[in-house]
């Protein structure tokens, strides 16, 4: 079987199966594990696929380019943010990542001026302001164009400045196995240092992200307070990630 002809069954395999296992496909298919690794690196690096230990996952529909996921799962987001919406306290300080999620949190969020939000997101913390008497911190860096998000060195340093009650976690792939991963590397890397910042870590899942796995970890599921479901959510990854970390619905 030609290389070209190998990809596409594994496309196919990824379609139909939801992932691909690398020593299987080789046993069925009578080639060298090494072949199929070598397909799978050149698909991974086309943007085709996510490779893992032992073979590869599909890309997580989050990944897309923000101005793309703006109309992906809304009424699932919205849910989930309403749900996180009700963990605020009055009087506390809050980080909102970027995402399309954490934006729907920023048009909900209580209308008191006790509140403080810190958020390295432009679009969210504009949409705080517009929708609330809450405190806006900026986190400040260079801004991302694929995720439209501040981060780099001087995001880092501003961070070592800051202390949060809550964050509110955006993430695009929450799976049992593979923990919470994002798509670009260094915003692996300002989420987790966030992270750190904060008193409590809640995850938000709405349904293209439960049981969908992206190329960077960000933490591990026993690393954070809680994941935050859409309520009507029936994944079954859900009930799996109910059993390493509290599933708030």
């Amino acid at each position: 079987m030609l290389g070209a002809q190998r990809k596409d069954h594994l496309r196919e395999i990824l379609r139909t199966d939801g992932r691909v296992v690398a020593k299987d496909v080789a046993s069925a298919l009578g080639v060298s594990e090494d072949s199929i690794r070598r397909d799978l690196r050149e698909l991974a690096e086309a943007g085709e696929l996510v490779r893992v230990y032992g073979g590869a996952l599909p890309i997580a529909p989050a990944d897309r380019p923000v101005d793309q996921r703006s109309s992906l799962a809304t009424a699932s987001k919205e849910r989930v943010a309403s749900r996180a919406v009700s963990l605020i306290e009055p009087g506390s300080t809050i980080v909102l990542d970027a995402g399309t999620t954490t934006l729907a949190m920023a048009r909900m969020l209580p209308h008191g001026a006790d509140l403080t939000v810190i958020t390295p997101s432009p679009a969210v913390a504009l949409a705080a302001a517009e929708h609330s008497a809450a405190r806006i911190i900026m986190i400040g860096g260079e801004l991302a164009r694929f995720s439209m998000v501040a981060g780099g060195p001087l995001a880092m340093e501003a961070l070592q400045h800051l202390a949060a009650d809550l964050f509110f976690l955006g993430v695009t792939g929450i799976d049992p196995v593979h923990g919470l991963t994002t798509g670009d590397l260094d915003d692996a890397v300002t989420k987790r240092a966030i992270s750190t910042r904060c008193s409590q870590t809640f995850a938000l899942g709405s349904e293209e992200k439960i049981g969908a796995t992206s190329r960077f970890p960000v933490l591990d599921l026993d690393a954070v307070a809680g994941v935050i479901v859409d309520p009507l959510d029936e994944n079954r990854a859900v009930v799996e990630i109910a059993e390493r970390v509290a599933v708030l619905r």
